[in-house]
């Protein structure tokens, strides 16, 4: 029988490339969303492994994983990954933070435990819109994550043995805003972060707002570099190009 493996926010585009990967490699994954949330045990039965991936800019991650993290105890699971980010420990940043915090809580989880903290998707920056509009510097450096090299990963470590208790920082390349948008051939178009706040942000949660805020302050002064030696190793193979990227879509 194929191994069944929990993708816990198996709906948003993390969960589809990782049950793409899962599926590839003769799995067969069980994406869980939040119609299953009620009854999680339940629905994580017959699973022994999970991936979790908690909501966007969940305001208590460390809480959501917990919860996870018991559902999955009592049903019997023994392995789970998170998904987490690159340089979670980023104080300025606090959506980053909070998945340190829910770091912390799979590594106190009696569970065997993988982690994998990606860099920023390649895929975000792919628009076909004449103009990329950005809140920080488009020269800032980036190690970007491509989504099928992350899912590939992904299914790598939730299939293999050895992986357990380990954390991987994840990017295919490294580049700017500038280059991406350069090989798409958009235009980039760089905003104040208070013109971001009057336009873009302006629907959105005053919370999100501020965290988003956050970050893009955090790039603009910082970037989020990330290394790609992991993601070599993991893959078996050179990572995706942008180039590559570029001719999937």
């Amino acid at each position: 029988m194929n191994a069944r493996v929990a993708v816990v926010g198996g709906h948003g585009k993390t969960g589809r490339a990782v049950s793409a990967a899962l599926t590839a490699r003769g799995a067969c994954p069980v994406p869980l969303g939040r119609a299953d949330w009620g009854s999680l045990a339940g629905a994580l039965s017959g699973c022994r492994t999970a991936y979790v991936i908690a909501p966007n800019m969940h305001p208590d991650e460390a809480a959501y994983v917990a919860d996870v993290v018991a559902a999955a105890t009592a049903a019997g699971v023994r392995r789970l990954v998170l998904h987490s980010v690159a340089s979670p420990y980023a104080p300025a940043m606090p959506h980053h933070v909070g998945k340190a915090r829910a770091e912390d809580v799979v590594r106190r989880s009696g569970l065997a435990w993988t982690i994998l903290q990606p860099g920023a998707y390649v895929q975000n920056l792919l628009s076909d819109g004449p103009t990329l509009r950005l809140a920080y510097r488009a020269d800032a450096p980036f190690g970007f994550a491509d989504l099928v090299d992350l899912g590939e990963v992904a299914a790598t470590v939730l299939l293999e043995q050895g992986h357990e208790g380990a954390t991987y920082e994840l990017a295919s390349f490294a580049a700017t805003a500038a280059d991406v948008a350069a090989a798409v051939g958009t235009r980039v178009e760089v905003v104040t972060p208070e013109e971001w706040a009057r336009t873009e942000g302006a629907g959105l949660d005053p919370r999100v707002r501020e965290w988003l805020l956050a970050m893009f302050g955090y790039y603009e002064r910082h970037g989020l570099p990330v290394g790609t030696r992991p993601m070599r190793t993991l893959l078996g193979r050179p990572p995706t190009t942008l180039d590559a990227a570029l001719a999937r879509r």
